[in-house]
């Protein structure tokens, strides 16, 4: 793969990464909730199950979900059901000030975000454009794949700090009880939008 078409790649990678959706949404409230250290396994298991997705998708299983629709149809209802109670789980989180008592409360599993990607239809199409747009063919194929996933790591970092270390910012400004459940009810109203874009 030619720089030109890493970059082409990259360019595409980071609007799918950086743009509003479940994963940037849990991000935010993990930073504002818990801290940017606290929200880093978090980010791993997003980012982990990213790598996944794209594995699959480059080595067959992904063609699954084109040629059969209810496979498809199911992932968007298990998707949905998950981001829901992921919502509730957000809007529902007791309050904790940053700088006290960090035990109190847990963020998100690292295994929460890795489970995430897997039933996520938006992760799914990314992976599936990815690997249709910028992968070679022959025996160039397994490096260019390679490369694909290292663009998604890549992307994934760099926008999972800034969505988290929003949402840390965010968290400085929430001193009272009553800031930190609207933030959270707002949170998780969001992040159940997100079944919409599943069904878009």
């Amino acid at each position: 793969m030619d720089v030109t078409l890493f970059l082409s790649m990259l360019g595409f990678l980071w609007v799918a990464a950086i743009t509003p959706g479940p994963n940037n949404t849990l991000l935010t409230a993990a930073g504002a909730n818990f801290g940017f250290f606290r929200s880093l396994p978090l980010m791993t298991g997003i980012m982990l199950g990213m790598q996944c997705i794209l594995l699959l998708v480059a080595f067959g299983v992904g063609s699954l979900l084109l040629l059969y629709p209810a496979l498809h149809l199911t992932l968007k209802i298990a998707g949905s059901a998950y981001l829901l109670w992921l919502s509730w789980k957000i809007a529902t989180a007791k309050y904790e000030r940053l700088e006290t008592n960090v035990t109190a409360a847990k963020p998100l599993a690292f295994w929460q975000g890795g489970l995430l990607q897997i039933i996520n239809p938006k992760a799914w199409i990314m992976a599936l454009g990815a690997v249709a747009s910028f992968s070679l063919a022959g025996s160039a194929y397994l490096h260019s794949v390679l490369m694909i996933s290292a663009g998604i790591a890549i992307v994934n970092i760099v926008a999972g700090i800034i969505w988290i270390l929003f949402g840390s910012l965010i968290g400085l400004f929430l001193r009272s009880q009553r800031a930190w459940m609207i933030f959270n009810i707002f949170m998780g109203l969001l992040t159940a939008a997100c079944v919409l874009l599943i069904w878009h």
